[in-house]
């Protein structure tokens, strides 16, 4: 037996009608026309679908069995033909965006979000990567886009224009030994037990870099792989530790530090690949929603502690929490 999918569409906009005229209005067909598939429909079925009435019809048990398979049968029709069509179109090359761990946790993320959902044709190839190898491959014309750290981009010759802050603090358990203290360098830091992010993280990578060989022998209690992870570990007293602003979580009780060494202040840059010819609308789409999760970003900051040098150390109130990853 064989239903034919328009008889079913009929069929259901009548039940739910309760009136064939109306069904047949919602079809675009005539009453004649309707009346007709439906004694057509009936007479596939071998049985009596509808109870014709005065004040309109209304499903027989057989009709009401038949229409709730055929609200199943559409609703499958309609998810196939979704399917399939994603192969019918000639979606372009994805767009391809390295970004560094830190802008990872919620930056990125978030204008994924809002571009994903705004260009459902569009696709992108998300990709951590630090910031030297970012510059290579935008400049070798093998991504669309990077977030990168400005003190390592900044003589690397592409386009670039800033994309918000990206700036160390030293974090420690509320009421501990950075209680009461407005700022302090790496060196002070490390005057007490620290824990830290592994050392072929991104993170742990730049502080190694600007330290340099004369750094101070700092003692880690031990390193994890994940910015959330360290936080915790921090919030809990088991060590200080050196991290982006992003990664506070606003519920935690946190004393936060600014860090004062010059390394310490790093901005994030929006990076164009090297292509011929301007950038698709796509890439410029994706940079603007780029743009506009910075902002709001930007928004979570505290007066005083933000982008100004020698902020307080204080509660990690208003900031949000990171996800997980290797910050830097």
């Amino acid at each position: 037996m064989r239903y034919d999918l328009d008889d079913l569409r009929l069929f259901l906009d009548i039940v739910t009608e309760g009136s064939i005229t109306a069904g047949a209005r919602r079809m675009h067909l005539s009453l004649p026309s309707a009346s007709a598939r439906v004694r057509s429909l009936e007479h596939q079925a071998g049985v009596e679908l509808l109870i014709r009435g005065r004040r309109g019809v209304r499903p027989t048990p057989a009709g009401t069995t038949l229409a709730r398979h055929a609200r199943e049968v559409i609703a499958q029709t309609v998810r196939l033909e979704s399917a399939v069509a994603g192969y019918t179109r000639s979606p372009a090359a994805p767009l391809t965006l390295l970004s560094g761990g830190s802008a990872m946790h919620r930056l990125v993320p978030r204008a994924l979000v809002s571009f994903l959902r705004a260009h459902p044709d569009v696709d992108v190839t998300v990709s951590e990567s630090r910031t030297p190898q970012t510059v290579r491959k935008l400049a070798d014309g093998e991504a669309d886009l990077g977030v990168v750290v400005d003190d390592e981009a900044r003589d690397s010759g592409l386009e670039t224009e800033p994309l918000g802050d990206d700036s160390l603090v030293v974090i420690g358990q509320a009421g501990g030994v950075l209680a009461g203290r407005t700022a302090l360098t790496y060196r002070e830091a490390a005057e007490h037990p620290l824990v830290g992010l592994d050392a072929d993280s991104s993170l742990g990578r730049w502080i190694e870099k600007h330290l340099g060989p004369h750094a101070p022998v700092a003692r880690y209690r031990t390193s994890v792989a994940h910015l959330n992870v360290l936080v915790a570990l921090a919030a809990a007293g088991v060590g200080l530790a050196v991290v982006p602003r992003r990664a506070i979580d606003p519920s935690q009780p946190l004393d936060v530090c600014e860090l004062q060494d010059p390394w310490a202040r790093r901005q994030h840059l929006l990076a164009w690949g090297v292509k011929n010819g301007p950038s698709s609308p796509a890439v410029q789409a994706l940079a603007e929603h780029l743009r506009r999760a910075a902002l709001s970003e930007d928004g979570w900051k505290r007066p005083g502690v933000g982008g100004d040098r020698g902020g307080s150390c204080g509660g990690g109130e208003g900031w949000p929490m990171s996800s997980t990853g290797a910050g830097g």
